[in-house]
C-alpha cells in the first residue's frame, strides 16, 4: 500500500471515527453493563474498562495545559487529522487520550477521532509498534496533503522504559505492575504525554 492509499484509508476511517466524548460515553456504558469493547469479554478486561471510565473522568477534571503552551498550540494553521486506535480496556488510553483531547479542543485545525482497534485491524496492521498491535496508537496526518506527519503510542517514552524493564525481569505485566504504572501516570500529571505530542506537532 503506497502513501496515497494509506492517506485514503485514513481519510475513510476518520469519517467513521468517534469524537472523544462519544468514546468516553461508550466506555462508561460498557462499564455500567459489565462489558468491554473488543473481541474478548474477560473479567479482567471488563474490570479495566470500569477503571478507565473513572480515570478518564478524573483526567478530564484535573489535567490542565499551561497557558503559554496553550497559546502555542493555537498557532497551528494547517488542518491535521489525529486518528486514534484503542479499546475501552486499554490502561494506557485512560491517562493519554484526555491529553490529546485537551490539545485538540484548543485548535479547530486539529481533528481528533477515535476508532476501536479490533473493528479496524486493516488500519492497525499498518501502524504496529515493534511488530505488536499496541494501543493507544495515534496517527497524525496533514488533512490537505495526505502526508503522514508521524505516529505516537502506546505510552510516553519514560513509561515505555518502565514496561520494558519489567518485562525483561518478569516476562509478563502483572496487575500489581499495572497499578504501579498508573501511579507513574498520576505523578507525571500528563506532562510527558503533552510534551511528546507537541513534538509530534513540531511545536517543541
Amino acid at each position: 500500500m503506497d502513501r496515497a492509499d494509506i492517506a485514503r484509508l485514513i481519510d475513510e476511517k476518520m469519517r467513521k471515527a468517534m469524537p472523544y466524548q462519544d468514546f468516553k460515553e461508550l466506555t462508561n456504558q460498557m462499564a455500567v453493563n459489565g462489558k468491554t469493547t473488543g473481541q474478548e469479554q474477560t473479567a479482567s478486561l471488563i474490570q479495566y474498562t470500569v477503571l478507565n471510565s473513572r480515570r478518564m473522568k478524573r483526567w478530564d477534571k484535573t489535567f490542565r495545559i499551561p497557558n503559554a503552551t496553550a497559546e502555542i498550540i493555537k498557532t497551528i494553521d494547517r488542518p491535521i487529522i489525529w486518528l486514534v486506535l484503542t479499546e475501552s480496556w486499554c490502561g494506557d488510553a485512560a491517562p493519554t487520550i484526555p491529553v490529546m483531547n485537551k490539545i485538540a479542543e484548543l485548535n479547530p485545525n486539529i481533528h481528533l477521532g477515535i476508532l476501536l482497534r479490533d473493528d479496524h485491524l486493516d488500519l492497525m496492521e499498518r501502524f504496529r509498534t515493534e511488530g505488536a498491535l499496541s494501543i493507544p496508537k495515534l496517527i497524525s496526518m496533514d488533512r490537505e496533503s495526505g502526508e503522514i506527519i508521524g505516529e505516537w503510542g502506546p505510552r510516553p517514552l519514560a513509561a515505555t522504559r518502565l514496561v520494558k524493564e519489567y518485562k525483561e525481569k518478569h516476562e509478563a505485566l502483572t496487575p500489581e505492575f499495572r497499578e504501579e504504572l498508573q501511579r507513574w501516570y498520576n505523578a507525571d500529571k500528563g506532562l510527558s504525554t503533552l510534551h511528546e505530542l507537541l513534538k509530534l506537532l513540531s511545536l517543541e
